[in-house]
């Protein structure tokens, strides 16, 4: 469904750091809706949290959008800020500027300012039902996947300076270093009271991971139901075997591998085998909470734009 603004002005929310050597497409985008005769207002975060504090607070009379510059840490700020809202949010839109861009992935969005511009103006609304995981703290929304096992690792592993110095080249030596030092964690899923065991798991509701590759061919952001990836062999050698199958293409189809859907998702340590170290999950590739967590899908929902 094609979107009808209620006022030609967009607020951007921009992050900086990830548009330090993209602020070029930023200012190509701006220059683009400008041209078109609409308003934009670039607002620089200073710090984490401020994303998500600008889309919660933005004045929806006079914001018929909001849009984020950033990767998918800044878009995650932005989805819990717009969730937090409900009904009265502004769509979403993006101008991806990060590590693996996989919102942009799942939405079919282009790369150049032009076509982001077109989407931002005159787009199609994707109803996004977000995913909802929690510890013992607040829920966090995700626009993504939540995970845990060796992806988590990786990303509890992978600091931001590192990040921003190597790129994806971050992931792959972190990889290698989580799988120097695997131990066989196995992990309890619980999936709608079925229970589970795996390796690794990652919780998404997006097809894509870590940029183009494909984990849950079955999986859209538009349906209210979460698609749970299990890894369920264990040992650093099927870690890199996985991994391999995902940037070849072929991971749904790997023996070891399955996805389950459902609505309400458990996860736990069944068996640490001598691990003492924390376990991570993350949200939207960023280190967020702690084994165990529980997953569902949010009851409220955040309209996002993608290419008409």
């Amino acid at each position: 469904m094609t979107f009808a603004p209620v006022t030609h002005s967009v607020l951007l929310i921009l992050n900086p750091t990830a548009g330090r050597r993209r602020r070029g497409l930023v200012d190509a985008v701006v220059r683009c809706v400008r041209d078109a005769g609409w308003t934009v207002d670039v607002v620089e975060t200073q710090s984490a949290g401020d994303a998500r504090r600008l889309a919660e607070t933005c004045d929806a009379t006079r914001y018929g959008v909001v849009a984020v510059a950033g990767g998918d840490g800044t878009i995650n700020e932005v989805v819990n800020g717009l969730a937090a809202r409900a009904a009265t949010a502004p769509p979403l839109a993006l101008v991806p500027l990060g590590t693996a861009n996989v919102l942009a992935h799942e939405l079919g969005l282009g790369s150049g300012a032009a076509s982001l511009a077109e989407a931002m103006m005159a787009g199609r609304e994707v109803l996004m039902h977000p995913g909802q995981a929690s510890d013992t703290g607040a829920p966090r929304c995700f626009s993504l996947m939540a995970g845990a096992g060796f992806d988590a690792k990786v990303v509890a592993g992978v600091t931001a300076p590192l990040k921003r110095r190597w790129g994806k080249g971050a992931y792959v030596w972190r990889s290698l270093v989580e799988a120097r030092r695997y131990r066989p964690v196995r992990y309890a899923v619980a999936i709608d009271g079925e229970r589970y065991e795996a390796a690794s798991v990652i919780v998404t509701h997006a097809r894509h991971y870590a940029g183009p590759y494909v984990v849950a061919p079955a999986a859209s952001l538009g349906e209210p139901l979460l698609h749970v990836c299990l890894f369920e062999r264990w040992g650093w050698m099927q870690a890199l075997r996985f991994g391999a199958a995902l940037v070849r293409g072929v991971l749904p189809r790997t023996s070891g591998y399955r996805v389950v859907s459902g609505h309400e998702v458990g996860i736990s340590v069944l068996n640490d085998a001598g691990e003492s170290r924390r376990q991570p999950v993350q949200i939207d590739g960023d280190d967020a909470l702690s084994l165990p967590v529980t997953i569902r899908v949010s009851a409220d929902a955040v309209r996002l734009l993608r290419p008409a």
